[in-house]
Formats: C-alpha cells, structure tokens, sequence
C-alpha cells in the first residue's frame, strides 16, 4: 500500500515495508486513525500491535462514541480484525497471545 491509497473508508497516512501501516478516516460523526506496527519477537516471529485513535466532535458526535466505544463493539471489531490477520499468517508464525 503506498501513501494516499484508499481501503476501505480509510486513507493510507504513511505505509513503512515491515515496519507501520497508518491509515486515517473521517464522516459526520469522528476523525479516526487505525495504525498497525509490526515488532520483532524473537527468531522469525514478528508481534503485530494495532492502535487506534479518534475523536468524536460535537453532541452527535458524543453518541456516536457512547454506541461504538462505549458498547465495547469497538473492542470486539479490533480484536475479530487481529484475529484476520493471525488466520493469514503462515503456519509457523501463528502465536497466541
């Protein structure tokens, strides 16, 4: 993915080969950013860290959070999309953790 690109309701913000892939958004209700980094963990595994930000301005705003991070949906879509991509990864460097 290079800078700019889009995916899914999200911009590429910065993308470093092996390294962070940053990706912006924003509609009516929140600013946001998911950033992935990958880390290495020892011989041949890399730990793969997702970070997320946003900012939900205005009244409207506010409910929208109180719906998607207060219900705990944003929690359970973050950990289904890590998940994703551990069910990709090559046999041997699939970890639980």
């Amino acid at each position: 993915m290079a800078e700019g690109s889009v995916l899914g309701g999200f911009r590429v913000a910065a993308a470093v080969p092996g390294r962070e892939l940053a990706l912006v958004g924003r509609h009516r209700f929140a600013r946001y950013a998911l950033v992935f980094r990958l880390d290495a963990a020892g011989a041949d595994r890399t730990r793969l860290r997702a970070e997320t930000r946003a900012a939900f301005p205005g009244p409207a705003g506010a409910v929208y959070r109180g719906l998607v991070i207060g219900t705990g949906g944003h929690a359970v879509a973050v950990r289904r999309l890590l998940a994703a991509v551990r069910g990709r990864a090559p046999d041997g460097a699939r970890h639980q953790g």
